[in-house]
């Protein structure tokens, strides 16, 4: 348990942060499967319009630091290249 007043201040900020990343990264999960149900409903233009969304939600995200740019990308390039092979 923190014992000095700095100490006990970081850990009600790291309660307040977890909580705020948590809810950064489930948002983030919910993006990725909107484009994925898209995808498997065969809709392309719906696809290609939440895909646009979640691009930008990844994007934030990794500027955050919630996720690493390189997971981001992962991500984007994956999404990219299944609304691509819906052709």
């Amino acid at each position: 348990m923190a014992n000095t007043a700095s100490a006990k201040k970081a850990a009600r900020q790291a309660v307040k942060r977890r909580a705020r990343n948590v809810a950064q990264r489930s948002a983030l999960r919910t993006a990725i499967k909107d484009v994925r149900k898209a995808i498997a409903a065969g809709d392309k233009v719906a696809a290609r319009s939440v895909f646009q969304n979640s691009v930008s939600k990844i994007d934030s995200i990794a500027d955050k630091d919630i996720m690493s740019k390189n997971t981001a990308a992962r991500h984007k390039s994956r999404l990219s290249a299944a609304v691509k092979a819906m052709a």
